[in-house]
Order: structure tokens, then C-alpha cells, then sequence
């Protein structure tokens, strides 16, 4: 089965396809021609989730799925929530962004937090939306060098280290887009 990822993040790619069986080919927008940046214009995870599942549909032909994913804070009213990856600016440069949600967490001491991701699968004519949701906390400083985003700062509940301190192997099985992904699976396996 050939599935488009509506993504051009490469770490995206590389943690999604390690999840995934060998069975499905994941097809990236690059590798079907799609250069522009897909907007996301929605006011929630959900609806840019569906918006770049959609484009893809609507403008290529193909059975895709697309995920968004934002980091609520709730000391922060769940901000940065949807705008997580421009938090700091449309560059969406992640230290820049990781720089400015622990300069309005420092002193609190909640810094309980939750990463959520939602995929939109659009697939023989029909959408299905899958949610993943991990609890835990805002560390004060980065640690780790592995992951991408705010994983140097998230430390899921239960966990010692960060996410950017854990093997992808551990990331797929605790993550939210590891949740995600596993219940897109077990879908397309049906």
C-alpha cells in the first residue's frame, strides 16, 4: 500500500516510517511534487491536521494523512497549543521557541504540559481522525539531542529524561505521534 505523509518535515518522515510496517511505502510531498507550503489556517490541531490532509486530496489524487501537533501549557492556558511550531515567529525555529515558552514558565512552579497530536486520514473517499495525547511536564532547562521541537524541554510523565534524551524506539511506544501513528496502523491494517 502507497500512503502520501502531507509533510516535508524530515524528522516527521524518519520517526513515522520507523513505526510503520514494511508493507506500507510512505510517499513524502516531495516525492509527488508538492513544494508549497500547505497553510495552516486553522484555529485547532484538528482542523490543521484536516486542512493539509484535504490539499493534498483535493489538489494530487491521492490517499494521504497529515498531522499537526501543538504543546499545551497549562499554566500557560494551554498556549502554544496550535501556533506551537511559530510560537517565537514564523521562522519556526525550535530553540527560539523553546527559549521563549521556559522564559514564560520561569518562576512557575506548574509546569504541567501535554503534547497532542491528531492525524487526518483521507482514504478511499472517507476521513478518520486518530489522537494521541501524552501528560507531563516542562523541564527548566534542554537536555538531549535526539528528536526535534520542544523534545529537549517535554519529559512525559513517569519518564526520567526528556524526549530528546530516548531512543525512537522508546519515543513511538510513549510519544503522542507515536500513539497516533499506532492507532492509524491498526486502521489500515482492518
Amino acid at each position: 500500500m502507497k500512503l502520501v505523509f502531507a509533510s516535508n518535515n524530515k524528522n516527521k518522515l524518519e520517526e513515522i516510517r520507523h513505526q510503520l510496517p514494511t508493507d506500507i511505502e510512505l510517499l513524502s510531498l516531495e516525492d509527488i511534487g508538492c513544494h508549497e507550503d500547505i497553510p495552516e489556517t486553522a484555529d485547532t490541531i484538528e482542523g490543521n491536521a484536516i486542512l493539509k490532509a484535504d490539499y493534498v486530496t483535493q489538489r494530487y489524487g491521492f490517499d494521504c494523512f497529515a498531522d499537526d501537533t501543538g504543546l499545551e501549557v497549562h499554566a500557560l492556558n494551554g498556549a502554544p497549543g496550535v501556533y506551537s511550531a511559530r510560537y517565537a515567529g514564523e521562522e519556526k525555529d525550535a530553540n527560539a521557541n523553546m527559549d521563549k515558552l521556559l522564559g514564560a514558565l520561569n518562576g512557575n512552579i506548574n509546569r504541567k504540559a501535554n503534547f497532542k497530536t491528531v492525524i487526518a486520514l483521507n482514504k478511499n473517499g472517507a476521513q478518520h481522525l486518530f489522537t494521541g495525547i501524552v501528560e507531563g511536564t516542562i523541564t527548566t532547562e534542554k537536555a538531549g539531542d535526539k528528536g526535534f521541537g520542544y523534545d529537549p524541554i517535554f519529559k512525559a510523565d513517569g519518564l526520567e529524561h526528556t524526549f530528546a534524551q530516548i531512543s525512537l524506539d522508546q519515543k513511538a511506544l510513549l510519544s503522542h505521534r507515536g500513539r497516533a501513528v499506532k492507532q492509524l496502523i491498526e486502521f489500515l491494517k482492518k
